[in-house]
Parts: structure tokens; sequence; C-alpha cells
């Protein structure tokens, strides 16, 4: 970590694991008819949906993802492109792999991945959402939005926090975005783009400490 950064106190490491946590769905993973791994600067979302996959939990597994300002100099060919190509690396057959490169947020994850598979002739009733750690709840959310007729399970990485900031290497950015997606995770369904999720108020009053703390490179105006 640089010099520069901002030491992070034992009070807000106590507030983000709240946040954290409250971000976890906690489903078992479960066999369903496809997966779907969401794009993001994050390639464990690929290496998790390869690991799942060879434990037998679906047969198809589609990527999703084209590129964003974040990812665009780490994942020049596009998320989903990447994610492929890793999970090919570790095993996945690419007979299992379909590959949505368009998607520019989490909504258009969905439909997009949604369109692809009807495409193909395959009409799920159980979908897995392969996400970055903190970011289940919000495409629980969005999926049962858009897509409320199938069942969704979600799945992620089984990292700690503590381990999954070691993966980043930055923790002023790691909780900047767990602030951001929870700001989404509120702010989202009033504007229609996702189910309305409780908010425990521990969780909340977290989510406002950090947010006066500076906690905020990831917020949406």
């Amino acid at each position: 970590m640089g010099d520069d950064q901002q030491t992070i106190t034992e009070d807000q490491w106590r507030r983000t694991e709240l946040i954290w946590n409250y971000h976890l769905m906690g489903h078992g993973p479960r066999p369903v008819d496809v997966a779907i791994g969401l794009g993001s600067h994050d390639l464990g979302v690929a290496a998790a949906a390869a690991d799942l996959y060879h434990r037998g939990l679906f047969p198809t597994l589609v990527f999703t993802g084209g590129n964003s300002p974040t990812t665009r100099a780490r994942f020049p060919r596009g998320e989903a492109v990447h994610f492929r190509e890793h999970a090919l690396e570790l095993g996945v057959p690419d007979s299992a792999i379909l590959v949505e490169p368009n998607a520019a947020n989490t909504g258009q994850n969905i439909t997009l991945s949604r369109d692809l598979l009807a495409a193909a002739g395959i009409a799920p009733t159980t979908v897995m959402l392969i996400s970055k750690p903190y970011m289940e709840r919000r495409s629980f959310a969005t999926a049962s939005k858009l897509w409320p007729d199938v069942g969704l399970v979600c799945a992620s990485e089984p990292l700690e926090l503590d381990d999954y900031v070691k993966s980043i290497g930055d923790e002023k950015l790691v909780i900047d975005m767990l602030v951001g997606d929870l700001q989404r995770v509120i702010e989202y369904p009033k504007q229609g783009f996702a189910i309305a999720q409780d908010v425990p108020e521990d969780v909340h009053a977290a989510y406002e400490s950090l947010i006066h703390d500076g906690f905020t490179s990831r917020l949406i105006a």
C-alpha cells in the first residue's frame, strides 16, 4: 500500500465488516440450471465460477461484461472475454461457456445474459449469480427485479474481508467500494433498478459514519 494512504482505524474496520457481512447473501451453493459470472475488475469471479462448475453445480456458464473505466486497462478485450480465458485455463470446457461482451452495468448483465441464453434455446428456472463478494446483495436485488420468475442463488469467492483487502492491495479503495455498493442497494430501488432490501440500523449507521469519514470515491451523485 502506498505511503499516502490513510490509516484505517479499528472502529472503521469494525464498521466495514458490518457492511461486508451485510452484502453477503449467505446462500449455500446448490445445483442450478445455469450460472452467470458478472464482469468486474475482480478475476476471482472467474476462478469461483470455474470451481463451482467443477463441483458439478451447473452445466452452462455465462460470462457477461464489456469494458468500464475501472476495468479497461486490466481487461482490454472486455471483462467477459478475459473471464472466459481464465476459466478455460482452469479447466472449464469451451463448450460450457457463453460470452456476453456488451453489458455496461448490472442490469444489462442480467437482461443481456437472459437474452443470450434464450437465443441458445436455454430457459433456466434457477440461476446462480457469481460476483465479487460485496456485490452479492446488489446482484440479487437487481436480478430479482429484472428476472423475477427464476430462482436465484448468489455465490462468490469464499474470502474473509482481510483476505479480500490483501487481494486488492488498497484498504481505502475496498472500503470505498463497499460503501458505494451499499449506496446502490439503498438508492437503486427508488429508481426502479432493483427490489428493495432491508438495511439493519447498525449497518446503515456504519454506512453513514464511513461516508462522514471520507470513504466516498465510489458514491454516485
